[in-house]
């Protein structure tokens, strides 16, 4: 019995090709109002249900990408910004102003948007302050360094908003599929039912149309 949908569609699919193109079981199924017609339909169903299987299976590896891209800036960003305010603490906690402007003063946010807040206080803060700039220089805390550390902020953000949009594409997709895997369910079923009929005398040829049937 097929249990993925991979299968499911495998044994659907043979089911149609061999209900139209092998002659003992598309003469007989002709009788029972499964003709060339009845069968477009199913093939269309399936059709729908192997475009949107094969569409989920698409946004899901975009979403699995853009959650890389997303976690590896992160986690760049943090490694970045926790060595940094290291540093900055060393030397610049004794100069509360500084210390409370950077808001280096406390314990290091541990959330992701209370820490993503603090790093851009710290770096557009100093990247707007020559004489805080040249206290970070001494610990090589460069401008080039800043700078960087401040566009890699925005594309966090970037990678973060893409990752959520092909999550939502995705959960759509999983939306479309479950849709489309429904309706050809319940084609098939009603098919398979008749085909049992149909075939009743004629039981193994069941097998031709992936249901085995029992010697």
């Amino acid at each position: 019995m097929a249990t993925s949908e991979a299968e499911i569609l495998e044994q659907y699919r043979i089911a149609l090709h061999n209900a139209r193109h092998q002659a003992a079981i598309a003469e007989i199924l002709e009788e029972f109002g499964y003709g060339p017609d009845s069968l477009a339909v199913g093939d269309a169903k399936l059709a729908a249900a192997r475009s949107a299987f094969d569409g989920l299976r698409t946004e899901k590896s975009e979403a699995s990408a853009a959650h890389h891209v997303f976690t590896t800036k992160r986690d760049e960003l943090v490694d970045m910004y926790a060595l940094d305010r290291r540093k900055a603490r060393a030397v610049l906690t004794k100069d509360p102003v500084i210390a409370k402007q950077l808001a280096i003063l406390g314990n290091t946010p541990r959330s992701y948007i209370r820490m993503l807040e603090a790093a851009r206080t710290f770096y557009s803060v100093s990247l707007a302050h020559p004489e805080i700039q040249a206290r970070l220089a001494q610990l090589r805390i460069t401008a080039d360094h800043l700078n960087h550390a401040n566009n890699l902020l925005g594309e966090v953000e970037t990678a973060r908003a893409n990752y959520f949009k092909e999550l939502g594409e995705a959960q759509q997709a999983t939306k479309f599929k479950d849709e489309a895997f429904a309706e050809i369910d319940d084609w098939m079923k009603d098919f398979y039912a008749i085909a049992k009929i149909a075939l009743e005398e004629s039981p193994q040829l069941m097998e031709s149309l992936g249901r085995l049937v029992r010697s």
